[in-house]
């Protein structure tokens, strides 16, 4: 493999996504901390699993926007590679398959080190959420009826990337849930959806050109702007409300040091009337986000 092929892989792997995607296993392992139950081989396999569930999707993405014309002239972020011609549809195809591959597998030794290495209620409960997992990867752009194309992205990023990732992690942690993991998860799951609608907001041209009917595209971009500014507020609000409810110091609440970036963030976001200019702010939400999880953890810890 030359170079430029190499580079061409790591671009549709597309790494800066990864801090975004690691919040949610980071965010559930440092509740565990908390709370006494945490494993460290838990958390280096859910964030194993979790590499090779989001190289999937983006991989899968990457092939699937190429295959159903969402990658096209209007299209304002980084040029895709299947778009481009550095990679086949071909290539690209047996990628997403050995990387489901790997994730599936990674995800199996996750079960087993949270859980055990036997048949149990419990195994097939995560064998069932790894599968959907694994099939929501795929399907957001690719196969003949893509989620992502009729408004349902920021549900599954809700539930994945937030209740499921959050709460899935500190189960094979510890072996229990309880209600108030709700708030940390959910928390998870806004500020990701953030990105998402975010993502949408830059794209909404090119995706209502292509029959992409994301919910920027549904709703419009002046209603997507309040429901940017809810999912983050909503966010902070929710982890402002577990902290007061396991509240033992002040330093609990250096999180909210990142209000600044969000409230500088909705600012530039609601004046934006160039949807191309918000492209890099995706980056940053992302990092703010992952800081977040980061001052929150700390904070536990």
């Amino acid at each position: 493999m030359n170079s430029s092929k190499f580079k061409a892989w790591i671009h549709a792997a597309r790494p800066r996504t990864l801090p975004l995607a690691f919040s949610s296993s980071l965010l559930g392992s440092f509740v565990a901390w908390h709370d006494g139950r945490f494993k460290w081989i838990v958390l280096g396999m859910a964030l194993l699993t979790t590499l090779f569930l989001q190289v999937l999707s983006n991989l899968a993405n990457d092939y699937g926007d190429s295959v159903n014309g969402a990658d096209n002239s209007e299209r304002v972020g980084p040029r895709r590679s299947v778009q481009s011609g550095a990679i086949s549809l071909h290539e690209m195809k047996i990628a997403v398959i050995l990387v489901a591959l790997l994730a599936l597998a990674s995800g199996i030794v996750l079960i087993g080190t949270g859980i055990g290495f036997y048949w149990s209620d419990g195994w097939l409960a995560f064998l069932l959420l790894g599968i959907a997992a694994l099939a929501s990867a795929i399907t957001y752009t690719a196969g003949s009826k893509p989620y992502g194309y009729i408004g349902l992205g920021d549900l599954f990023v809700f539930l994945f990337f937030g209740l499921t990732g959050v709460l899935g992690t500190y189960f094979l942690h510890s072996g229990s849930l309880r209600p108030d993991l709700l708030l940390p998860a959910t928390a998870s799951g806004l500020l990701s959806t953030a990105v998402l609608n975010l993502n949408n907001m830059r794209d909404v041209n090119g995706d209502a050109l292509s029959g992409k009917r994301t919910l920027v595209v549904i709703m419009g971009s002046a209603k997507a702007k309040i429901y940017h500014a809810t999912l983050v507020g909503g966010a902070v609000v929710s982890l402002v409300i577990w902290s007061l409810l396991h509240y033992n110091t002040p330093l609990q609440f250096i999180f909210l040091i990142m209000g600044i970036f969000f409230v500088q963030h909705l600012v530039f976001v609601f004046q934006n009337q160039i949807p191309a200019e918000l492209d890099p702010h995706l980056k940053k939400l992302a990092l703010a986000t992952f800081g977040t999880v980061i001052l929150f953890g700390i904070a536990l810890i």
